[in-house]
């Protein structure tokens, strides 16, 4: 009896381990940006978000958009997020700011600007899901634009410098494109 159950058994705990490993779309639905996804599973990985610390993290985004579509950093920002999500952070623990300037402005331009913007409903999401996005004021007066052309909920700052220099000395790391 017992090398019968032996192969049953094998094939149902088969089944369950490869279930968990599959990422199914009720789980993604879960996530704070649910259509960037997680990074990928890397066995024998270490270094794992810690639901027990205090999230403070500055990217910096100054290049200009690379591809059309939404771009890559911030899909990968948003997976960070993802990620904090996953591994049990919450939503009070995580401090995340994108700080736009230089090239890089168009990425928060709104309709109003006079194009569209590929990125709109993933910084929307993003946002909902707590991210904050700022905005060198002299970066909007270098290309003559104003306040009221930028997405909804994006905060303008002084300049850049200020920001940067601000977020360190409370805490954020500062995470570089």
């Amino acid at each position: 009896m017992r090398l019968k159950l032996r192969p049953v058994l094998h094939a149902v705990l088969m089944a369950i381990a490869l279930d968990m490993l599959t990422p199914c779309a009720a789980l993604a639905d879960q996530l704070p940006v649910p259509a960037a996804g997680l990074p990928g599973f890397v066995a024998g990985m270490k270094e794992v978000p810690d639901p027990g610390l205090d999230y403070r993290v500055l990217f910096e985004l100054k290049a200009p958009q690379a591809a059309a579509g939404p771009d890559a950093r911030l899909l990968d920002i948003a997976r960070y997020v993802n990620s904090l999500a996953e591994y049990g952070v919450p939503p009070i623990r995580r401090h995340l700011v994108v700080l736009v300037y230089g090239a890089a402005v168009p990425l928060l331009l709104s309709s109003a600007s006079g194009h569209s913007n590929p990125n709109a409903a993933l910084i929307r999401r993003m946002q909902t899901a707590g991210v904050q996005f700022r905005v060198c004021g002299q970066a909007l007066l270098a290309r003559h634009l104003t306040q009221a052309q930028l997405l909804p909920g994006v905060q303008m700052d002084l300049w850049a410098i200020s920001t940067l220099a601000n977020l360190q000395l409370q805490g954020y790391a500062h995470i570089e494109e």
